[in-house]
């Protein structure tokens, strides 16, 4: 089972993996080129036009642009967070439901496996396919890095740690929803709703002291950046809670799933 789902899935994780890297790419080969001290006074006198708390979103108040590494810790993994959480959505709302959605289930229900070991090997796989796709996406950059400028490789690495505690528990999220209907196109839009949305309140919760409290609402609290690049350092409290959230929503998940009258 888990080889055939890691079959199945290979052709969307090549793809999206390659994305981000052909991203990426872009930015080493051009940043250094255009980040000349006149691009760099431009660029500050543009940045005196946002509103503190703009800044303050994008950690632009504490971290400076002039460098590829400085655009990572700013705009760059944050674009990392919201892409690694929509592939991780998108595995979550489909790999067990396509079965029902494409009338293979007939064909896994023939085959001497319970429906627990169905759905531990297609969590395991996706969770396979997520620590994948960050953790070549983490060698990838740390190569360009290395290339083209000096930087803090510690930092570098906790920030690159930080999309596995908000994937996992949106992955395990939209596979507790999935639960709930039989065709994908119903949970597709939820789940990638749901992405986007927490992405939006955890900007706004960066904005004002009055909109704070939103960041108990968005998955993307749980990844930390902020605290990161100010203590480089990663918070406990932050990995449990994940790791806490994932495995409640993979209980619920196969005892939701045990129980459905599947199509």
């Amino acid at each position: 089972m888990f080889k055939r789902e890691m079959k199945i899935n290979l052709k969307s994780f090549i793809i999206w993996t390659s994305v981000l890297m052909i991203l990426f790419l872009i930015v080493f080969l051009m940043y250094p080129s255009i980040m000349n001290s006149e691009n760099m006074k431009m660029m500050d006198e543009m940045l005196k036009i946002f509103p503190k708390e703009m800044l303050k979103a994008f950690n632009m108040d504490i971290s400076s642009i002039d460098t590829a590494f400085g655009w990572m810790r700013t705009e760059g993994f944050v674009f990392v967070l919201l892409i690694t959480g929509i592939y991780s959505g998108i595995l979550g709302s489909n790999i067990v439901l396509k079965e029902e959605n494409d009338k293979t289930i007939e064909y896994l229900n023939s085959v001497p496996v319970s429906r627990r070991k169905i759905v531990f090997s297609k969590i395991l796989s996706a969770l396979t396919y997520i620590f994948l796709m960050i953790t070549i996406l983490g060698i990838f950059n740390f190569i360009g890095l290395s290339i083209i400028e000096e930087f803090d490789k510690k930092l570098f690495v906790y920030l690159s740690i930080t999309p596995v505690f908000s994937s996992i528990v949106i992955f395990s999220l939209c596979l507790f929803l999935s639960t709930f209907t039989h065709k994908t196109k119903k949970t597709l839009g939820i789940s990638l709703g749901l992405v986007f949305i927490s992405y939006f309140l955890q900007i706004l919760s960066e904005m004002s002291d009055k909109t704070e409290f939103l960041k108990y609402i968005s998955v993307f609290t749980l990844a930390d950046i902020r605290n990161v690049i100010v203590n480089i350092s990663i918070d406990p409290i932050m990995i449990i809670i994940s790791i806490s959230l994932f495995i409640i929503f993979t209980i619920l998940t196969i005892i939701r799933y045990e129980k459905k009258e599947l199509v």
